[in-house]
């Protein structure tokens, strides 16, 4: 079974910046990818961003530009950071692991508790 756990959510004030971590352990041998997605109040957990374990990312249309995916191999951790924060990016976000299928990202862990960020104007 793999386990993530992330931090590093709080609250933030439009326009600034986040950056949220998740330590992997586990059984990961399977996994070539890891993702972050997020659930803002009332509506359905969407991705974020995805990076592959050769470095390549996607990212949700609306973090595109201001969002960065990262990983650590060394350390079993990923990272994303965010930049010109939104209210509408209030929401928790979990990490997972997973693979890619194509284009397409599709997680394979159980999902964590989540970290809370909470942007204001």
């Amino acid at each position: 079974q793999v386990q993530v756990v992330e931090s590093g959510g709080g609250s933030a004030q439009v326009g600034e910046s986040l950056t949220l971590s998740c330590e992997i352990s586990g059984n990961i041998i399977m996994a070539t990818a890891a993702g972050w997605y997020r659930q803002p109040p009332g509506k359905e957990r969407e991705l974020v961003a995805a990076i592959r374990s050769g470095g390549r990312t996607i990212y949700g249309d609306s973090v595109k530009g201001r969002f960065t995916i990262s990983g650590d191999k060394g350390k079993n951790a990923v990272y994303l950071q965010m930049n010109s924060l939104k209210p509408d990016d209030t929401a928790v976000y979990y990490c997972t692991v997973g693979n890619f299928q194509g284009a397409n990202y599709y997680p394979n862990s159980r999902w964590g508790q989540g970290t809370q960020v909470t942007v204001s104007s």
